[in-house]
């Protein structure tokens, strides 16, 4: 993990290999943001015509290396593009900062350490460069030897130096301190996301979980195949039927306080999903390693709520399973009976995301938390609406939709609230089950939505993530946001349990 330091040196004098500046578009060109007028002063006032004559504009993404001038320390200059300057004393913006940072990160991959000198006002600031940087720097190179000719497989940055945060106030030691855990847990959450199913299997992942537990005082509890039958969890074992490498379901529990409200937290872990005997069509499985992307986003989630000492019980239940085509194997056609006792008529063997969902969420809903999220990658209907880089929300409690939808916001984290359309529930009745596990077609995020909503015990809150979209990334990084696992949702749900723990959510 890049380290992380809050430096009172100034930028003219700290030594590192790099010192990071960042430039806005401004009304006339780009405009050198604060927090580097020690650098600008390196040279001559100009720093911002020269890089207007390299074609810098300060547009977001922008990443521009010059040699240092006599005066500077570090021997390199990275500017970094922040979008549209502000108004006289505006703030660039938590996400503009995030982004920055990120980018920052990722083209200085192999240096040792790099300051950064982007514009810093207050605690938040701190907080968002701290964590783009830390999270812009994230590598995934357990598989690989070293770097190739191209550059691959480079070390990440190792420090990251922040000029202009405060080390000796509260608030700002607070914040980094926050976001170096956060980002942590968050890089943890892409390593699972991009480790190969061949070596993270359900038994694998719930080891995982069990060493984390043990490292950070959480509770867990892992159910084996052997549990599982005797517990009637008829959709985990359904779904994980097919494969020698039996399912899991895994719960873990952060315990604040009895007197503490509880949010659960349920996330879909697909550690390699197939379709089943409903086989995707070639070129829908090289990335399937990835389809456990909502487990991974709880398991995160969790931890960092421990490691932060979030007032609020947070309980992770990951519903563990690999789908395999095999003469075992749940095929089309087949009555599974889920943990609550109502039966599934299986349409789609693809669609076993929702399958495994509901055996946790009723298992979930037997503890009666005052909320209960689930986050999956479970539907390709979800990506055609909100594209790669969004995620959608539903509930059965508008306020809480909303809240979500703005505590994403918040944090940086594209979402969009979706309705659950009543009609659309007729379409999974079933001649043969109490329900089955594939609707109309169109609108099919929506109807996933809805047979989820029939595992959520009566009078409980709940919220549906369906990641989709942005859980894996697989074009060119940007920002802070790598190639591959990215992490998505995490930052959503610690801010959630932040509000719930502080009574800001009703």
């Amino acid at each position: 993990m890049t380290a992380l330091t809050l430096s009172t040196a100034g930028a003219a004098t700290l030594r590192a290999d790099a010192i990071v500046v960042g430039v806005a578009k401004g009304a006339k060109g780009p405009v050198v943001a604060p927090g580097a007028e020690a650098v600008d002063k390196a040279f001559d006032g100009k720093l911002a015509s020269v890089l207007e004559t390299l074609g810098a504009a300060g547009a977001e993404g922008e990443a521009i290396k010059l040699p240092s001038p006599a005066g500077l320390k570090a021997p390199v200059v990275l500017a970094v593009g922040l979008g549209a300057a502000p108004e006289k004393n505006g703030s660039y913006g938590a996400e503009a900062l995030r982004r920055a940072a990120g980018t920052a990160a990722r083209v200085l991959a192999g240096s040792k350490k790099a300051a950064f000198a982007l514009p810093i006002s207050d605690a938040a600031d701190t907080s968002a460069i701290a964590e783009g940087a830390l999270l812009g720097a994230y590598a995934f190179t357990a598989y690989q030897g070293g770097a190739d000719a191209k550059g691959n497989g480079k070390a990440a940055l190792a420090e990251v130096a922040l000029l202009g945060a405060k080390p000796r106030d509260k608030a700002h030691k607070a914040a980094a301190e926050r976001a170096a855990a956060l980002a942590e847990e968050i890089n943890r959450a892409r390593d699972l996301i991009n480790t190969p199913p061949n070596d993270l299997t359900p038994e694998a992942f719930a080891a995982v979980a069990s060493a984390a537990g043990k490292e950070h005082g959480l509770k867990v509890q892992i159910l084996d195949e052997k549990a599982l039958v005797k517990g009637g969890f008829g959709g985990i074992l359904g779904v994980g039927q097919g494969s020698t490498n039996p399912p899991r379901l895994v719960k873990l529990t952060y315990t604040h306080s009895r007197d503490a409200k509880t949010l659960a937290l349920v996330g879909k872990g697909i550690t390699y999903d197939s379709g089943g005997i409903s086989l995707k069509p070639a070129g829908h499985n090289e990335t399937m390693k990835c389809d456990m992307s909502g487990a991974a986003a709880v398991f995160a989630a969790v931890v960092a709520a421990a490691r932060l000492g979030l007032p609020v019980n947070v309980t992770g239940w990951l519903a563990l399973a690999e789908n395999m085509p095999s003469g075992t194997a749940t095929r089309p056609g087949d009555v599974l009976r889920m943990y609550s006792g109502k039966t599934v008529e299986v349409l789609n063997t693809d669609a076993e995301g929702r399958l495994v969902l509901g055996d946790a969420l009723w298992k979930a809903s037997e503890e009666k938390p005052d909320a209960i999220v689930d986050v999956a990658t479970l539907t390709g209907a979800m990506v055609l609406a909100l594209g790669n880089r969004t995620f959608g929300i539903m509930a059965n409690d508008d306020a809480f939709r909303t809240a979500i939808h703005e505590i994403a916001d918040e944090v940086g984290e594209q979402s969009w609230p979706m309705p659950l359309p009543a009609e659309l529930r007729k379409g999974m009745d079933s001649p043969t089950a109490d329900i089955a596990n594939m609707g109309e077609r169109m609108g099919g995020g929506l109807v996933a939505g809805l047979f989820l909503q029939e595992f959520v015990g009566e009078g409980i809150t709940w919220a549906h993530l369906d990641i989709a979209g942005p859980a894996f990334h697989e074009g060119a990084p940007y920002g802070y946001t790598p190639k591959g696992g990215t992490g998505s949702s995490v930052r959503t749900l610690v801010k959630l349990a932040e509000r719930m723990g502080a009574g800001d959510l009703g």
